[in-house]
């Protein structure tokens, strides 16, 4: 078993964490806010340090999941950070979903300062986290992922490398543009079922056994019915990383209208005060429309 830092005690990287400790891994981990770190490792009876480059610090392996760009450089880069705590041949797995042009970045720094970085990011949600079977896709050098690939699979149901370093976050992007138009459509299946007077419930068991079916169907559609919307996923998360999708798309020469849309859509329902509401939220946008 090896010796691993987790940095980001976030929504999903919490129970990640705690499942490398169930797989026999020694863990110390880091979070901005120090008592989330107390008490994971309270909870897991595991490590915590006061800096990244404490917790990287005797580690093979450093994952970290944490918000965006930025925090990643800074858990990354500086006298604090990760990189200045690593030993040469050791391996950066970031599980945040950043920019590939972040990614590439921080390859590059990390082939600096003698250490390896590989990009993967994760899709399947706090419930995926939480239940440690999440989609795992990635990118960087085929040997350090080799390496990495056993520690990742303490929490996940598939873990593939996809290709060269920013290849993970070039597909995390794909699952993102599919889910916006999946749930833009359930969304307006729902809503006019309503106004039809139909029971959705009963529109949903029959038109999730055939072509229209899909993850969000099975696992939304009670709550979008329910009006409920505190089961996944944030809004204002899923337009952070769709800025990022229509980003990538100018600098491949991409067409991504309904991308486009629905990122627009996901604005209205944060003007609607659902800024934290789970990305099913969009169907609340026609409700509110009459």
């Amino acid at each position: 078993m090896a010796k691993v830092a987790f940095l980001g005690l976030g929504v999903m990287g919490y129970p990640m964490a705690g499942h490398l400790v169930k797989a026999g891994h020694d863990v110390t981990v880091y979070n901005r806010t120090a008592s989330k770190a107390e008490a994971w490792a309270a909870e897991h009876s595991g490590g915590q340090a006061a800096t990244p480059r404490e917790a990287a610090q005797g580690c093979e392996f450093v994952m970290s999941c944490v918000g965006n760009d930025d925090d990643l450089r800074g858990v990354c880069l500086g006298d604090d950070g990760a990189f200045a705590g690593m030993s040469a041949g050791t391996v950066f797995v970031d599980h945040t979903t950043v920019s590939a042009k972040v990614t590439r970045e921080l390859y590059a720094a990390s082939g600096d300062a003698g250490i390896s970085f590989v990009d993967a990011p994760i899709s399947g949600g706090q419930a995926g986290a939480e239940n440690g079977v999440l989609s795992v896709m990635c990118g960087g050098d085929a040997e350090p992922y080799g390496r990495a690939e056993p520690i990742i699979d303490a929490y996940a149901r598939i873990c593939r490398r996809i290709g060269e370093s920013g290849a993970g976050q070039m597909t995390k992007m794909c699952n993102q543009i599919a889910i916006a138009g999946l749930v833009q459509g359930l969304s307006e299946a729902l809503h006019f079922a309503e106004k039809a007077g139909l029971d959705g419930r009963a529109v949903v068991e029959v038109i999730s056994q055939g072509a229209a079916g899909s993850w969000q169907m099975s696992n939304r559609y009670e709550t979008m019915i329910d009006d409920e919307f505190n089961h996944g996923f944030a809004v204002d998360w899923m337009r952070k990383d769709l800025g990022i999708c229509l980003d990538a798309a100018n600098e491949v020469d991409a067409s991504l209208p309904v991308t486009a849309l629905v990122d627009q859509f996901y604005k209205d329902v944060q003007k609607l005060g659902g800024g934290r509401w789970d990305t099913s939220s969009l169907i609340k946008r026609l409700r509110a429309m009459g």
